[in-house]
């Protein structure tokens, strides 16, 4: 698996990698985003950007790139951005498909993506997947797996799957929704010859929404890479939207409340890769302070109590404007 080129890294930032949904596309959800970017978002404008936060992660230690087929252009970024970086030939990169982009480059569009676990979607999108990142791609995820999803019955899809992993890619998948336990948990179910299909999950977990935690141990346990998308509650726990328990911890800590709350989720031991969605290359520095923060039990206990019921979790997520 790649993912043993991280487990044998020893920069503090190895566990740390760097997620694009924020800055591949126009429009996101993510709080304060509209601040964020510059004013004009055209494709240079962020591609510019998407390149200076990959120069930035690749020189502080980062080696895992996380983007989408649904994530606007964020392929094409990175495979811009690898193509001038001969020497990031250690960068480990992951893509997921199940989701088509819909918006047409606006922030203001109707609907920004469209998803469809279908064997028919699977195999356009792995093309177009292949056609801009061809070999650097290591890791291809069913995008937002639910246990309603198909993708976990479609015997046919699986087979695909199945080839696509005997032919040296990684097959993984990530999870949304209050069901997240149940969707992994269903997930490592699924074999092909008796032999399980998934060796990476990714999933939504922050101080706000802990309910995949048990799931994820055990998806650890049985040997799948974990990878934990949305440390930060898509900016809820980010200043200046941070909740009080969690600023007091940051102040007693002398740093940032975004690098607490990626802090207290290195401290899961099944936590394997944790995502920065950094939108600026000083929100990606201050994230990367996440392994230097020493919590001690008191302040793990007490950060342990911003949890959420989450299915009110993910109304409000929900509820999120795309900015």
């Amino acid at each position: 698996m790649p993912f043993s080129r991280l487990a044998a890294a020893t920069t503090p930032t190895a566990h740390l990698g760097l997620g694009l949904a924020a800055v591949g596309r126009p429009g996101y959800i993510n709080l304060g985003r509209d601040g964020d970017l510059p004013a004009e978002r055209t494709v240079d404008a962020l591609r510019e950007r998407t390149h200076e936060l990959l120069d930035a992660a690749y020189a502080q230690g980062v080696r895992y790139v996380d983007v989408a087929r649904s994530y606007g252009r964020s392929e094409e970024f990175l495979a811009d951005w690898l193509k001038a970086r001969p020497d990031a030939a250690d960068v480990i990169v992951g893509s997921k498909w199940g989701y088509t982009y819909t918006a047409g480059w606006s922030a203001d569009a109707e609907q920004h993506e469209v998803k469809d676990h279908g064997l028919a979607t699977y195999e356009r999108q792995r093309g177009e997947t292949d056609a801009l990142l061809g070999d650097r791609l290591d890791l291809y995820q069913i995008h937002s797996v639910t246990p309603d999803s198909p993708a976990l019955t479609d015997k046919e899809l699986h087979a695909r799957l199945a080839e696509a992993a005997a032919q040296g890619l990684t097959v993984g998948f990530s999870t949304s929704g209050p069901a997240q336990a149940d969707a992994i948990r269903a997930a490592l179910a699924v074999t092909v010859d008796g032999e399980p299909l998934f060796r990476t999950v990714q999933s939504t977990y922050n101080a706000l929404e802990t309910s995949a935690g048990p799931a994820l141990a055990e998806a650890h346990d049985a040997g799948l890479t974990v990878i934990v998308k949305e440390g930060m509650a898509n900016g809820r726990l980010a200043a200046p939207h941070a909740p009080d328990m969690l600023r007091a911890v940051a102040e007693e800590t002398s740093l940032g409340c975004d690098a607490v709350a990626l802090a207290w989720i290195l401290r899961q031991p099944w936590a394997g890769v944790v995502l920065s969605g950094a939108a600026t290359v000083a929100q990606l520095c201050s994230n990367l302070h996440a392994p230097a923060v020493d919590l001690d039990v008191d302040q793990l206990t007490r950060l342990a109590t911003l949890a959420e019921d989450p299915h009110a979790y993910w109304e409000r997520r929900g509820q999120l404007p795309w900015h």
